[in-house]
């Protein structure tokens, strides 16, 4: 009988341990969720901005300074995909470049049935995610951009 209990008792255990370790892995899991969340959230609010044709917002979610030329290139911007009535029609954000940094696959329809597809970089910073949608911005002074041109031999 005293064995009986005692593997009762060792069951039990074992099923609490499995619980306990179940809700740990949640814990563990949520993270990732929040990642995603957030991303998923900072592109939301892009077609947002886009819908509502709002520059100040497009710059918001850029993440870049207001200034005159992020003005200009929110322009574009906007002038390019503003004002259509987005709706996102799929969206996969992967986390492939680590936890603060990630790639989001966009497809969005507009009001008149236009299909948009876009990839965005995803950053956070200081805990607010961002999309890199502004490439313009310009190097700080005694600074030199780097190059993308091929390489030439010195010989």
């Amino acid at each position: 009988m005293n064995r009986r209990r005692i593997a009762v008792a060792a069951l039990a255990l074992l099923a609490l341990s499995g619980c306990s370790s179940e809700k740990a892995d949640k814990a563990e899991a949520k993270p990732t969720a929040s990642r995603a969340d957030g991303a998923r959230q900072a592109v939301d609010s892009y077609i947002s901005a886009l819908n509502a044709r709002s520059a100040t917002d497009l710059i918001r979610i850029g993440g870049v300074k207001d200034e005159a030329w992020s003005r200009r290139e929110a322009a574009k911007i906007l002038a390019a995909k503003g004002g259509r009535g987005w709706k996102v029609s799929n969206l996969d954000i992967e986390h492939d470049m680590g936890p603060t940094t990630g790639s989001a696959h966009l497809s969005a329809t507009d009001k008149a049935g236009k299909a948009m597809t876009d990839t965005f970089t995803v950053t956070r910073d200081k805990g607010t995610w961002h999309l890199m949608v502004f490439s313009g911005q310009p190097h700080p002074p005694g600074k030199t951009p780097a190059s993308t041109a091929q390489p030439t031999s010195s010989s």
